[in-house]
């Protein structure tokens, strides 16, 4: 397998631009690629330079400034038997702050991918490689959406903006951690907390006004699209169009192989974590009073507040829990696929796939639903286009509904 491997990240004077282009082979050992071609524009699309790897595999170029660039490789300079595993990282956008180099990765695959789908032997390997990459993505998904079935279980609430708080949690995490300069594992938890916070403030200030005015479900969930907007439209004007790395733990090429998987320590700790904090979840929804309360109000929310229970007090930290969850799927969606302004907003539809499938209201029914979702948005580029890998995700929700229209988790509702 071939890898673009970030070279080591230089501290001088001036911004520049960097990485390895190299190759593992057979024996394992690492051979250098010479002679592609790297173009970088800056924000205003201008070309700065070109960056041509030497005989060592290693590119630079020096850039005229702190400030946003994209750098794409040439696909004619790339050598024959060499193509990007992933098409749609041909052009990578990055920030450079003032008297820093910038590290670049272009993963690269032997032959022309054409061999992925034909040879036998390279189809199971790729299905291995997209199964974790599903599993992966899966947990993500499920980590996001666990607020919004929740949401919508105890208030009703079809939420559209829940997308907007996975984006506040990854580009609040990238201004900690790019603009503040605080390592990642710092700025995490920081952001985590503000996007907690703001869930948190969201509800006391707009939702439970709404609710004690018995506004209907349809203007709240209007008034939830009107929001959706306005924020990521402020996402955009603060952070721009371009998509960024965390400065920690985006380049990486080596790490576990099984068989014909390799899995990045990145992907391992995401898999890791996202499986530890959905336990997590799990055991406190199933095992403690808080959990109990909350199934209670989702149950039936009168029956619930004449036994006793403060409604509003579990709506309340179900906002914050599910959107800190939210802020933590959207930090580690952003060091699988960087940060984007609209990222949570591309997610936002799965994640309705998702609890929709699951059963709408229920955490496990979320679980089940998006690792349902993410296993099959990624095995089906097997047979369909990347591009159409979320339309097959749909039609599998279809299918399923068909035969059971509660969901997977969910439970029938008495009518009449």
């Amino acid at each position: 397998m071939l890898l673009g491997a970030p070279a080591a990240s230089a501290q001088g004077d001036g911004e520049q631009v960097n990485g390895t282009l190299q190759y593992r082979d057979a024996e394992g050992s690492q051979i250098a690629v010479a002679g592609i071609e790297i173009v970088v524009r800056d924000a205003d699309g201008n070309e700065v330079g070109t960056a041509v790897s030497g005989e060592d595999g290693t590119f630079s170029l020096d850039l005229p400034g702190a400030g946003d660039y994209t750098a794409t490789i040439v696909p004619e300079t790339v050598p024959a038997g060499v193509t990007l595993r992933n098409p749609d990282r041909i052009e990578l956008s990055f920030s450079v702050n003032a008297g820093r180099s910038r590290p670049l990765a272009f993963p690269l695959i032997e032959g022309d991918g054409s061999e992925l789908l034909t040879a036998g032997s390279s189809t199971w390997e790729s299905a291995a490689r997209l199964a974790v990459d599903g599993l992966k993505f899966g947990l993500i998904i499920a980590m996001c959406s666990i607020g919004l079935s929740l949401i919508f279980g105890t208030t009703g609430l079809v939420n559209f903006a829940h997308g907007e708080l996975v984006t506040v949690g990854a580009v609040l995490a990238f201004a900690f951690n790019v603009g503040l300069g605080l390592h990642l594992l710092l700025a995490a938890p920081i952001a985590i907390l503000i996007t907690a916070a703001l869930g948190g403030a969201n509800d006391r200030f707009l939702w439970r006004p709404l609710r004690d005015r018995s506004t209907g479900l349809i203007a709240m969930l209007v008034i939830s699209i009107g929001l959706s907007i306005l924020v990521r439209y402020f996402v955009l004007w603060q952070f721009t169009g371009f998509r960024r790395s965390y400065e920690q733990y985006s380049l990486q090429t080596d790490g576990l192989t099984i068989g014909p998987v390799t899995i990045v320590p990145r992907e391992t700790i995401t898999i890791v974590l996202a499986a530890a904090v959905l336990v997590g979840v799990a055991l406190v929804v199933q095992r403690t009073r808080l959990g109990k309360a909350m199934r209670a109000v989702s149950d039936n929310k009168d029956l619930a507040e004449s036994s006793g229970i403060d409604v509003e007090r579990v709506i309340q930290i179900i906002w914050i829990s599910g959107a800190g969850l939210a802020g933590l799927g959207g930090i580690l969606f952003g060091l699988d696929q960087q940060v984007k302004w609209d990222m949570g907003f591309d997610l936002l539809l799965l994640m309705f796939a998702s609890v929709t499938l699951g059963g709408l209201g229920t955490a496990y029914g979320a679980l089940v639903g998006s690792i349902i979702v993410g296993m099959f948005v990624q095995l089906s580029t097997l047979v369909v286009a990347p591009e159409l890998k979320s339309v097959g995700a749909l039609l599998v929700l279809v299918a399923i509904l068909l035969v059971r229209p509660q969901g997977i988790l969910g439970q029938k509702e008495r009518i009449g």
